[in-house]
Parts: structure tokens; sequence; C-alpha cells
């Protein structure tokens, strides 16, 4: 029977194999925390071009829509009001206006949330606490135990098989 690092139960593990312990679940902690701040990496580059993507399409739209969109709705509003054709256009314009600073609004909205957000900033302030725990981290002192007789030694007991049945 063995415990669940590979070493027989009740055998003590040495200094050095805590340490190699200690040192493997370290590492382990790092590349995780990495990872982490990898993944919030990404979330907050897509949250930028989400943005950047709405703030083209304002100028795609003002730019590739206006003079269609313009002279339709100049001569839709002409044919419903009778008024003069250059109001119409005007008021066909600042359609166009309206529609492009929702868009921008948009943008800046998840412009913001790809600011605010802070994730890699989060997870190197948790890999520093975590240094500066394990830095300040002592070993607990070991109580004195009794020496045992030369036939109880760990090394003199023969491990014995257990059938399962």
């Amino acid at each position: 029977m063995s415990a669940p690092d590979g070493s027989p139960v009740g055998a003590e593990r040495s200094i050095g194999q805590l340490f190699a312990k200690a040192t493997t679940e370290m590492s382990a902690l790092v590349h995780d925390e990495i990872a982490l701040a990898k993944a919030q990496l990404r979330r907050d580059v897509k949250r930028g071009a989400t943005s950047g993507g709405a703030f083209m399409a304002a100028g795609l739209l003002l730019l590739f829509s206006l003079p269609m969109l313009n002279f339709a709705l100049a001569y839709g509003i002409r044919t419903w009001s009778h008024w003069n054709l250059a109001i119409c256009f005007l008021l066909s314009f600042a359609a166009n206006v309206l529609v492009a600073v929702l868009l921008v609004l948009i943008g800046v909205v998840f412009a913001k949330k790809a600011k605010k957000g802070r994730g890699p900033q989060k997870v190197a302030a948790s890999m520093k606490q975590t240094a500066g725990v394990l830095q300040n981290a002592k070993p607990h002192p070991r109580p004195e135990r009794p020496e045992l007789p030369a036939d109880r030694a760990p090394e003199a007991i023969e491990p014995v098989a257990r059938s399962s049945s």
C-alpha cells in the first residue's frame, strides 16, 4: 500500500522530497496563473476588437450609405410632405448622423469594458501575493519522536500483501 505520492505508508518523506514536491506545486501554480492571464488578455483583446469593429462599421456606414440613403430619404420626405427639397436632404443627412452616433456609442461601451478588464494585472497581483506568503513561510517545528526499538523501525517492517477479496 502506498500514499498518493507513491511513498510507502508510514514512511516519512525527507526534506528534499518535500522541497521537490513544493517546487513542483509552485511551478504548476505559476503555469496556471500564466494561463489565466493569457485567457483574460484574450478576452480583453476580443472586446477591443469588437469596439474597433463597431467604430469601423460606423465609418463605413457613413461613407457608403450617405449618397443612396440621402437621395431615397430626401425624395421620400418630399413626396410625403411637399417640403422644399433642400430641407428634405438635410433631414436625410440628420438620420444618417443619428445612426452613426448610435454605433459610436456602442463602440465606446465596448472600449470602456476592454479598458476596465484588468485581467493580467489581477493575476500579477495574485502572483506577487503568493510569492510574499511563500517568502514569509516558516516550517513548523516537529516534535521529537522517541527512538523505536530496532525490530520496530520502519526499515525492519516487511510489507504485507493484502487481498482485496
